[in-house]
């Protein structure tokens, strides 16, 4: 019986490989390119279109307007990130939210993405944003439009979250307050808990989970990151803030680090 050598295929897998090497490159690099690009060239148009409308329209009727195209365009530009086959989102379980009441929905922040993940499932959604970030010309005229709020002066601003919330809203709101390091331990600020014992309305955490660091604190926007890049959302605990502020948040900062630290422990084990 005559056996055939499997050298001339071990060489013709290794050239396809470096070939594939070859070709993937670029084509991450163009990914990771295109995608800010799109991102800034579509939310710019956005921010153009809603300057004009905002004068126009009813407030009421113009703010639920731009909350919606908001999140349309956030869940587009996922879709087309996700079509690339080099990012995943696995963000189903933020879905049961759409039909709850007012809530504050409060997740972790690993990234510049979390407000997009987040924003891309629930057209209620109202923002707490950097008084830059409003003024920004690529974001500041859809945000107005959409009616987020300013965090420039704490009175106005918990007034505002306030006035939103018993109209049925939910507030996105991320306890630390920026993005955090990973392996870090858990600050939270107490604003939005003050905010939901004022409001009266629970807080919902949000577990935002990925494998990379991609547009974490301190990634060079420019950085392209190893693909695939993976975020995962899935629900945590509810809180009902109805005693002491301080003991409120040091409760769901104790929880937060808890689940980050298990959520962690399993990816270290699935590795293994």
């Amino acid at each position: 019986m005559r056996l055939h050598s499997t050298a001339p295929l071990s060489a013709t897998g290794a050239r396809l490989h470096r070939i594939f090497a070859l070709i993937r490159l670029p084509y991450e690099y163009l990914v990771l390119y295109a995608g800010l690009l799109l991102f800034t060239v579509s939310f710019f148009l956005l921010s153009t279109v809603a300057t004009l409308c905002y004068p126009l329209l009813p407030r009421g009727f113009g703010a639920r307007l731009g909350r919606y195209t908001i999140m349309l365009m956030f869940r587009a530009y996922l879709a087309v990130l996700k079509s690339t086959g080099l990012f995943k989102f696995d963000l189903d379980a933020l879905d049961v939210l759409r039909a709850e009441g007012a809530l504050i929905i409060a997740p972790n922040h690993p990234s510049l993405l979390d407000a997009v993940l987040v924003g891309s499932r629930l057209p209620r959604i109202v923002c707490i944003m950097k008084a830059g970030i409003q003024d920004n010309p690529i974001l500041g005229g859809g945000s107005r439009l959409a009616d987020y709020i300013r965090d420039d002066l704490p009175k106005n601003m918990i007034r505002r979250a306030t006035d939103t919330l018993r109209s049925g809203n939910q507030l996105l709101m991320f306890p630390e307050g920026t993005r955090t390091m990973p392996h870090t331990r858990c600050h939270f600020k107490g604003g939005y808990a003050l905010i939901a014992k004022t409001a009266g309305v629970p807080v919902q955490t949000v577990i935002i989970e990925t494998n990379s660091m991609f547009l974490g604190k301190h990634w060079p926007l420019l950085k392209k990151p190893a693909f695939p890049v993976i975020f995962t959302a899935r629900l945590g605990r509810r809180f009902e803030v109805s005693g002491d502020v301080k003991s409120a948040v040091a409760d769901m900062e104790r929880y937060h680090c808890d689940m980050l630290a298990s959520a962690a422990g399993l990816r270290a084990d699935a590795q293994d």
